[in-house]
Protein backbone atom coordinates (compact mmCIF):
# COMPACT_ATOMS: atom_id res chain seq x y z
CA UNK A 1 0.00 0.00 0.00
CA UNK A 2 1.36 3.29 -1.31
CA UNK A 3 0.28 5.81 1.62
CA UNK A 4 -0.67 8.60 -1.03
CA UNK A 5 -3.28 5.86 -2.07
CA UNK A 6 -5.10 5.38 1.51
CA UNK A 7 -7.67 7.69 1.97
CA UNK A 8 -7.75 7.70 6.08
CA UNK A 9 -5.55 10.51 7.35
CA UNK A 10 -3.93 11.14 10.91
CA UNK A 11 -4.52 13.48 13.50
CA UNK A 12 -2.55 15.64 15.85
CA UNK A 13 -4.96 15.30 18.47
CA UNK A 14 -7.11 13.05 20.32
CA UNK A 15 -11.18 13.79 19.74
CA UNK A 16 -12.44 15.67 22.78
CA UNK A 17 -16.09 13.44 23.14
CA UNK A 18 -13.53 10.22 23.24
CA UNK A 19 -11.42 9.38 27.08
CA UNK A 20 -9.98 6.14 26.38
CA UNK A 21 -6.57 5.47 25.37
CA UNK A 22 -7.22 2.90 23.54
CA UNK A 23 -9.82 4.81 20.80
CA UNK A 24 -8.18 8.36 21.12
CA UNK A 25 -4.86 6.84 19.59
CA UNK A 26 -7.00 4.54 16.89
CA UNK A 27 -9.05 7.30 16.04
CA UNK A 28 -5.42 9.77 15.26
CA UNK A 29 -3.21 6.64 13.68
CA UNK A 30 -6.76 6.56 10.95
CA UNK A 31 -7.84 3.05 12.31
CA UNK A 32 -11.13 3.48 13.68
CA UNK A 33 -13.78 6.22 13.34
CA UNK A 34 -16.53 6.74 15.95
CA UNK A 35 -20.10 6.46 15.11
CA UNK A 36 -21.38 7.00 18.21
CA UNK A 37 -21.22 5.77 21.85
CA UNK A 38 -19.82 2.26 21.48
CA UNK A 39 -20.06 2.14 18.09
CA UNK A 40 -16.91 2.47 16.24
CA UNK A 41 -16.41 1.75 12.25
CA UNK A 42 -12.91 -0.60 11.54
CA UNK A 43 -11.17 1.48 9.00
CA UNK A 44 -8.75 -0.09 6.30
CA UNK A 45 -5.62 0.27 8.73
CA UNK A 46 -8.15 -1.07 11.48
CA UNK A 47 -9.24 -3.56 9.49
CA UNK A 48 -6.43 -5.36 8.74
CA UNK A 49 -5.29 -6.01 12.15
CA UNK A 50 -8.76 -6.81 13.57
CA UNK A 51 -8.78 -9.65 10.66
CA UNK A 52 -5.18 -10.83 12.05
CA UNK A 53 -5.98 -11.31 15.42
CA UNK A 54 -9.22 -13.07 13.84
CA UNK A 55 -6.96 -14.70 11.72
CA UNK A 56 -5.02 -16.42 14.87
CA UNK A 57 -8.62 -17.27 16.56
CA UNK A 58 -9.61 -18.98 13.85
CA UNK A 59 -6.49 -21.19 13.36
CA UNK A 60 -6.13 -22.05 17.47
CA UNK A 61 -10.36 -22.71 17.22
CA UNK A 62 -9.64 -25.31 14.13
CA UNK A 63 -6.87 -26.91 15.78
CA UNK A 64 -8.95 -28.13 18.68
CA UNK A 65 -11.56 -29.44 15.76
CA UNK A 66 -13.85 -26.00 15.81
CA UNK A 67 -16.16 -25.75 12.83
CA UNK A 68 -16.97 -22.50 12.03
CA UNK A 69 -20.22 -21.38 10.83
CA UNK A 70 -22.32 -17.69 10.89
CA UNK A 71 -25.61 -17.42 12.51
CA UNK A 72 -28.04 -14.61 12.55
CA UNK A 73 -27.93 -11.48 14.80
CA UNK A 74 -32.48 -11.16 14.54
CA UNK A 75 -33.15 -13.70 17.40
CA UNK A 76 -36.27 -15.67 17.84
CA UNK A 77 -38.37 -14.45 20.79
CA UNK A 78 -39.71 -18.01 21.40
CA UNK A 79 -36.66 -19.58 22.13
CA UNK A 80 -35.45 -17.36 24.50
CA UNK A 81 -39.03 -17.08 26.02
CA UNK A 82 -37.94 -21.01 26.87
CA UNK A 83 -35.11 -20.00 27.92
CA UNK A 84 -36.44 -17.68 30.24
CA UNK A 85 -33.99 -14.90 28.65
CA UNK A 86 -36.36 -12.60 27.09
CA UNK A 87 -37.65 -10.52 29.63
CA UNK A 88 -35.73 -7.55 30.12
CA UNK A 89 -35.80 -8.09 34.46
CA UNK A 90 -33.71 -11.12 33.70
CA UNK A 91 -31.23 -9.63 30.99
CA UNK A 92 -31.16 -5.91 30.85
CA UNK A 93 -28.98 -5.20 27.97
CA UNK A 94 -31.35 -6.20 25.13
CA UNK A 95 -31.58 -4.38 22.16
CA UNK A 96 -35.21 -5.46 20.86
CA UNK A 97 -37.25 -3.98 17.48
CA UNK A 98 -40.77 -4.90 15.84
CA UNK A 99 -41.10 -5.92 12.32
CA UNK A 100 -43.62 -4.67 10.35
CA UNK A 101 -45.44 -7.59 10.67
CA UNK A 102 -45.72 -6.76 14.52
CA UNK A 103 -43.61 -9.57 15.25
CA UNK A 104 -41.04 -8.65 18.09
CA UNK A 105 -37.63 -9.24 17.82
CA UNK A 106 -33.99 -8.76 19.23
CA UNK A 107 -30.43 -8.27 18.07
CA UNK A 108 -28.01 -11.17 19.96
CA UNK A 109 -25.85 -10.35 22.74
CA UNK A 110 -24.58 -14.39 22.95
CA UNK A 111 -26.06 -17.37 20.74
CA UNK A 112 -26.33 -20.36 23.04
CA UNK A 113 -30.23 -20.17 22.60
CA UNK A 114 -30.16 -20.14 18.41
CA UNK A 115 -27.61 -22.48 18.18
CA UNK A 116 -28.74 -25.31 20.71
CA UNK A 117 -31.66 -25.30 18.44
CA UNK A 118 -30.15 -25.59 15.29
CA UNK A 119 -28.25 -28.21 16.82
CA UNK A 120 -31.56 -30.63 16.92
CA UNK A 121 -31.42 -31.01 13.29
CA UNK A 122 -28.14 -32.46 13.37
CA UNK A 123 -27.47 -34.22 16.85
CA UNK A 124 -29.53 -37.36 17.30
CA UNK A 125 -27.27 -40.16 17.71
CA UNK A 126 -24.02 -40.76 20.21
CA UNK A 127 -22.20 -40.93 17.08
CA UNK A 128 -23.04 -37.61 15.82
CA UNK A 129 -20.98 -36.36 19.05
CA UNK A 130 -18.67 -34.63 19.82
CA UNK A 131 -19.47 -30.96 18.03
CA UNK A 132 -17.32 -27.80 18.91
CA UNK A 133 -18.81 -25.05 16.75
CA UNK A 134 -18.28 -21.50 16.36
CA UNK A 135 -18.41 -18.09 14.76
CA UNK A 136 -17.46 -14.46 14.47
CA UNK A 137 -20.68 -12.63 14.50
CA UNK A 138 -21.23 -9.10 15.47
CA UNK A 139 -23.21 -8.73 18.58
CA UNK A 140 -25.20 -6.28 20.22
CA UNK A 141 -25.51 -4.69 24.26
CA UNK A 142 -27.18 -1.92 25.73
CA UNK A 143 -24.78 -1.14 27.72
CA UNK A 144 -25.78 1.71 30.13
CA UNK A 145 -22.55 3.20 29.69
CA UNK A 146 -19.60 3.13 27.02
CA UNK A 147 -16.69 4.96 28.04
CA UNK A 148 -14.12 2.27 27.28
CA UNK A 149 -13.45 3.14 23.47
CA UNK A 150 -13.19 -0.76 21.97
CA UNK A 151 -12.84 -2.22 25.18
CA UNK A 152 -16.55 -2.42 26.13
CA UNK A 153 -19.06 -0.99 22.89
CA UNK A 154 -22.75 -1.43 22.09
CA UNK A 155 -21.63 -3.45 19.19
CA UNK A 156 -18.74 -5.47 18.92
CA UNK A 157 -17.46 -8.05 17.17
CA UNK A 158 -17.11 -11.42 19.28
CA UNK A 159 -16.09 -15.06 18.48
CA UNK A 160 -18.36 -17.39 20.37
CA UNK A 161 -17.24 -21.36 20.55
CA UNK A 162 -19.83 -23.93 21.95
CA UNK A 163 -19.22 -27.47 22.35
CA UNK A 164 -21.55 -30.31 22.56
CA UNK A 165 -20.10 -33.97 24.34
CA UNK A 166 -21.91 -37.00 25.72
CA UNK A 167 -20.95 -36.37 29.02
CA UNK A 168 -19.11 -34.12 31.23
CA UNK A 169 -16.08 -36.09 31.08
CA UNK A 170 -16.07 -35.65 27.82
CA UNK A 171 -16.86 -31.98 28.01
CA UNK A 172 -13.87 -31.43 30.24
CA UNK A 173 -11.45 -32.88 28.34
CA UNK A 174 -12.60 -30.53 25.42
CA UNK A 175 -12.65 -27.62 27.92
CA UNK A 176 -9.14 -27.90 29.05
CA UNK A 177 -8.08 -27.98 25.63
CA UNK A 178 -9.98 -24.84 24.82
CA UNK A 179 -8.09 -23.22 27.83
CA UNK A 180 -4.73 -24.44 26.28
CA UNK A 181 -5.61 -22.76 22.85
CA UNK A 182 -6.79 -19.08 24.05
CA UNK A 183 -3.34 -19.27 26.32
CA UNK A 184 -1.68 -20.08 22.84
CA UNK A 185 -4.04 -17.17 21.25
CA UNK A 186 -2.64 -14.83 23.99
CA UNK A 187 0.79 -15.92 23.57
CA UNK A 188 0.82 -15.35 19.79
CA UNK A 189 -1.05 -11.73 20.23
CA UNK A 190 1.69 -10.42 22.04
CA UNK A 191 0.24 -10.66 25.51
CA UNK A 192 0.85 -13.90 27.23
CA UNK A 193 3.28 -12.02 29.67
CA UNK A 194 -0.11 -9.89 31.30
CA UNK A 195 -2.61 -12.64 30.75
CA UNK A 196 -3.49 -14.72 33.93
CA UNK A 197 -6.20 -17.70 33.98
CA UNK A 198 -8.68 -16.36 36.37
CA UNK A 199 -11.10 -18.20 38.46
CA UNK A 200 -14.36 -16.90 38.17
CA UNK A 201 -18.05 -17.37 39.12
CA UNK A 202 -19.29 -20.48 37.41
CA UNK A 203 -23.51 -19.49 38.31
CA UNK A 204 -25.78 -22.40 38.76
CA UNK A 205 -23.55 -25.17 35.55
CA UNK A 206 -20.77 -25.27 37.53
CA UNK A 207 -18.48 -24.28 40.81
CA UNK A 208 -16.19 -22.27 38.60
CA UNK A 209 -15.70 -20.27 34.89
CA UNK A 210 -12.17 -19.30 34.02
CA UNK A 211 -11.92 -15.64 32.70
CA UNK A 212 -8.73 -14.78 30.86
CA UNK A 213 -7.82 -11.27 32.33
CA UNK A 214 -4.79 -8.83 30.92
CA UNK A 215 -3.17 -6.24 33.62
CA UNK A 216 -4.02 -2.92 32.58
CA UNK A 217 -5.31 0.33 34.56
CA UNK A 218 -7.85 0.66 32.10
CA UNK A 219 -9.05 -2.68 32.90
CA UNK A 220 -12.65 -2.87 34.89
CA UNK A 221 -12.42 -5.98 37.04
CA UNK A 222 -10.05 -6.29 39.98
CA UNK A 223 -8.41 -9.75 40.38
CA UNK A 224 -5.61 -10.93 42.83
CA UNK A 225 -2.99 -12.57 41.14
CA UNK A 226 -0.69 -15.63 42.37
CA UNK A 227 2.49 -14.51 40.17
CA UNK A 228 4.36 -17.65 40.82
CA UNK A 229 1.46 -20.16 39.32
CA UNK A 230 0.09 -17.50 36.58
CA UNK A 231 -3.23 -17.90 38.14
CA UNK A 232 -5.78 -15.17 39.78
CA UNK A 233 -8.96 -14.71 41.35
CA UNK A 234 -11.61 -12.46 40.47
CA UNK A 235 -12.33 -10.16 43.36
CA UNK A 236 -16.06 -11.25 43.11
CA UNK A 237 -15.33 -15.11 44.45
CA UNK A 238 -11.92 -13.86 46.04
CA UNK A 239 -12.89 -15.86 49.69
CA UNK A 240 -11.13 -18.32 51.84
CA UNK A 241 -13.09 -21.17 50.67
CA UNK A 242 -12.17 -20.55 46.85
CA UNK A 243 -8.23 -20.03 47.78
CA UNK A 244 -8.35 -23.32 49.85
CA UNK A 245 -9.72 -24.97 46.93
CA UNK A 246 -7.19 -23.74 44.92
CA UNK A 247 -4.49 -24.28 47.63
CA UNK A 248 -3.70 -20.56 47.42
CA UNK A 249 -2.89 -18.34 50.42
CA UNK A 250 -4.30 -15.11 50.65
CA UNK A 251 -0.87 -12.87 51.55
CA UNK A 252 0.56 -14.79 48.15
CA UNK A 253 -1.77 -13.12 46.37
CA UNK A 254 -1.31 -9.57 44.54
CA UNK A 255 -4.15 -7.33 43.84
CA UNK A 256 -4.47 -6.05 39.99
CA UNK A 257 -6.88 -3.92 37.93
CA UNK A 258 -7.17 -6.43 34.69
CA UNK A 259 -9.27 -6.19 30.92
CA UNK A 260 -11.20 -9.48 30.82
CA UNK A 261 -10.32 -10.39 27.52
CA UNK A 262 -11.85 -13.93 27.03
CA UNK A 263 -13.92 -16.52 29.67
CA UNK A 264 -14.62 -19.80 29.22
CA UNK A 265 -18.23 -21.82 30.54
CA UNK A 266 -19.28 -25.43 31.53
CA UNK A 267 -22.82 -24.86 30.27
CA UNK A 268 -24.03 -28.70 31.29
CA UNK A 269 -27.56 -29.39 30.70
CA UNK A 270 -29.42 -26.27 31.42
CA UNK A 271 -29.81 -25.01 27.47
CA UNK A 272 -30.38 -28.77 26.11
CA UNK A 273 -32.88 -29.40 28.45
CA UNK A 274 -34.63 -26.09 27.75
CA UNK A 275 -34.49 -26.44 24.26
CA UNK A 276 -34.61 -30.30 23.97
CA UNK A 277 -31.52 -31.04 22.54
CA UNK A 278 -30.51 -34.90 23.16
CA UNK A 279 -28.98 -37.69 22.07
CA UNK A 280 -29.59 -41.63 21.79
CA UNK A 281 -26.93 -43.58 23.29
CA UNK A 282 -26.30 -47.17 21.57
CA UNK A 283 -28.95 -48.56 24.01
CA UNK A 284 -31.26 -46.18 22.48
CA UNK A 285 -31.54 -43.86 25.60
CA UNK A 286 -32.37 -40.59 25.23
CA UNK A 287 -29.68 -38.10 27.03
CA UNK A 288 -29.46 -34.71 27.22
CA UNK A 289 -26.35 -33.00 25.39
CA UNK A 290 -23.44 -31.73 27.68
CA UNK A 291 -22.45 -27.99 26.82
CA UNK A 292 -19.82 -25.43 26.99
CA UNK A 293 -18.98 -21.79 25.80
CA UNK A 294 -16.19 -20.62 25.03
CA UNK A 295 -16.16 -16.42 24.37
CA UNK A 296 -13.22 -14.22 23.06
CA UNK A 297 -13.49 -10.15 21.96
CA UNK A 298 -11.42 -9.70 18.92
CA UNK A 299 -12.16 -5.93 18.78
CA UNK A 300 -11.61 -6.22 22.18
CA UNK A 301 -8.43 -7.85 22.34
CA UNK A 302 -7.29 -5.02 19.66
CA UNK A 303 -8.03 -2.34 22.61
CA UNK A 304 -6.08 -4.19 24.84
CA UNK A 305 -2.80 -4.55 23.11
CA UNK A 306 -3.13 -0.91 22.44
CA UNK A 307 -3.51 -0.08 26.23
CA UNK A 308 -0.73 -2.69 26.53
CA UNK A 309 1.66 -1.60 24.09
CA UNK A 310 1.31 2.20 22.80
CA UNK A 311 3.74 4.86 24.05
CA UNK A 312 3.40 8.57 23.93
CA UNK A 313 4.27 8.52 20.54
CA UNK A 314 1.96 6.03 19.39
CA UNK A 315 0.67 2.66 18.69
CA UNK A 316 3.49 -0.33 19.02
CA UNK A 317 1.83 -3.16 17.04
CA UNK A 318 3.14 -6.90 17.72
CA UNK A 319 4.25 -8.64 14.47
CA UNK A 320 1.56 -11.08 14.81
CA UNK A 321 -1.19 -7.91 14.10
CA UNK A 322 0.59 -5.41 12.55
CA UNK A 323 -1.59 -4.25 9.94
CA UNK A 324 1.96 -4.33 7.70
CA UNK A 325 4.99 -5.27 8.59
CA UNK A 326 7.54 -2.45 7.52
CA UNK A 327 6.85 1.21 6.80
CA UNK A 328 8.70 2.03 4.52
CA UNK A 329 9.47 6.23 4.79
CA UNK A 330 11.26 8.06 1.54
CA UNK A 331 13.15 11.15 2.22
CA UNK A 332 12.65 12.87 -1.20
CA UNK A 333 15.56 14.89 -3.00
CA UNK A 334 15.27 17.77 -5.43
CA UNK A 335 16.41 15.41 -7.94
CA UNK A 336 14.73 12.54 -7.71
CA UNK A 337 17.11 9.70 -6.72
CA UNK A 338 15.90 8.58 -3.55
CA UNK A 339 12.42 8.35 -5.34
CA UNK A 340 13.57 5.94 -8.12
CA UNK A 341 15.79 4.16 -5.50
CA UNK A 342 12.14 3.97 -3.30
CA UNK A 343 10.03 3.35 -5.73
CA UNK A 344 12.23 -0.02 -6.88
CA UNK A 345 12.62 -1.44 -3.16
CA UNK A 346 9.16 -0.92 -2.62
CA UNK A 347 8.47 -3.25 -5.39
CA UNK A 348 11.71 -5.87 -4.49
CA UNK A 349 10.47 -5.67 -1.01
CA UNK A 350 6.35 -6.55 -1.89
CA UNK A 351 7.82 -9.29 -4.06
CA UNK A 352 9.64 -11.03 -0.77
CA UNK A 353 8.23 -13.65 1.65
CA UNK A 354 8.22 -13.66 5.40
CA UNK A 355 9.70 -17.18 7.70
CA UNK A 356 6.09 -18.93 7.31
CA UNK A 357 5.86 -17.83 3.08
CA UNK A 358 3.63 -15.20 3.26
CA UNK A 359 4.62 -11.66 1.02
CA UNK A 360 5.67 -8.85 3.79
CA UNK A 361 3.37 -6.50 3.64
CA UNK A 362 4.51 -3.26 2.97
CA UNK A 363 2.92 0.63 3.90
CA UNK A 364 5.30 2.83 1.65
CA UNK A 365 5.49 6.52 2.69
CA UNK A 366 5.33 8.38 -0.67
CA UNK A 367 4.01 11.68 0.24
CA UNK A 368 5.41 14.64 -0.33
CA UNK A 369 6.13 15.77 2.96
CA UNK A 370 8.57 16.44 5.58
CA UNK A 371 10.81 14.16 7.16
CA UNK A 372 9.21 15.50 10.75
CA UNK A 373 5.88 14.55 9.69
CA UNK A 374 6.48 11.12 8.06
CA UNK A 375 8.48 10.28 11.76
CA UNK A 376 5.39 11.50 13.56
CA UNK A 377 2.68 9.41 11.96
CA UNK A 378 4.84 6.57 11.62
CA UNK A 379 5.26 6.21 15.24
CA UNK A 380 1.70 7.00 15.93
CA UNK A 381 0.70 3.99 13.40
CA UNK A 382 3.07 1.99 15.14
CA UNK A 383 4.35 -0.54 12.55
CA UNK A 384 7.14 -2.29 14.20
CA UNK A 385 9.86 -1.73 11.55
CA UNK A 386 10.44 1.23 9.72
CA UNK A 387 12.95 1.52 6.81
CA UNK A 388 13.94 5.23 5.99
CA UNK A 389 15.66 5.55 2.88
CA UNK A 390 17.03 8.86 1.84
CA UNK A 391 20.26 10.63 0.18
CA UNK A 392 22.08 10.17 3.48
CA UNK A 393 21.65 6.27 3.19
CA UNK A 394 21.70 6.18 -0.15
CA UNK A 395 25.29 7.05 -0.03
CA UNK A 396 26.06 4.07 1.78
CA UNK A 397 23.87 1.96 -0.60
CA UNK A 398 21.74 1.61 2.56
CA UNK A 399 18.74 2.03 4.40
CA UNK A 400 17.85 2.97 8.16
CA UNK A 401 15.74 0.35 10.20
CA UNK A 402 14.13 1.44 13.49
CA UNK A 403 12.96 -1.13 15.79
CA UNK A 404 9.53 1.05 17.16
CA UNK A 405 9.25 -1.44 20.53
CA UNK A 406 12.96 -1.15 21.21
CA UNK A 407 13.45 2.48 19.56
CA UNK A 408 17.02 0.26 18.64
CA UNK A 409 18.74 1.48 15.36
CA UNK A 410 20.64 -0.06 12.72
CA UNK A 411 21.55 0.24 9.51
CA UNK A 412 20.98 -1.94 6.22
CA UNK A 413 22.48 -2.98 2.95
CA UNK A 414 19.77 -2.29 0.51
Amino acid sequence: MKQTNLFTKTRREAPKDEVAKNAQLLIRAGFIHKEMAGAYSFLPLGLRTLNKIVNIIREEMNSIGGQELHLTALQDKQKWEASDRWSDKVVDNWFKTTLKNGSEVGLGFTHEEPITSLMKDHIRSFRDLPVAAYQFQTKFRNEERAKSGILRGREFLMKDLYSFNLDEKAHQEFYEKAKQAYIRIFDRLGLGNDTYVTFAGGGSFSKYSHEFQTLSEAGEDTIYVHEGKRIAVNKEVFNDEVLADLGLSKSDMVEKKAIEVGNIFSLGTRFSDTLGLAYKDAEGKSNPVVMGSYGIGPSRLMGTIVERWSDEKGLIWPDSVSPFAVHLVALFDAAGIVKKAADELYIKLCSQKDANGRPIDVLYDDRDCGAGEKFSDSDLIGIPKRYVISAKTLADSSVEVKDRLTGKVEMMKI
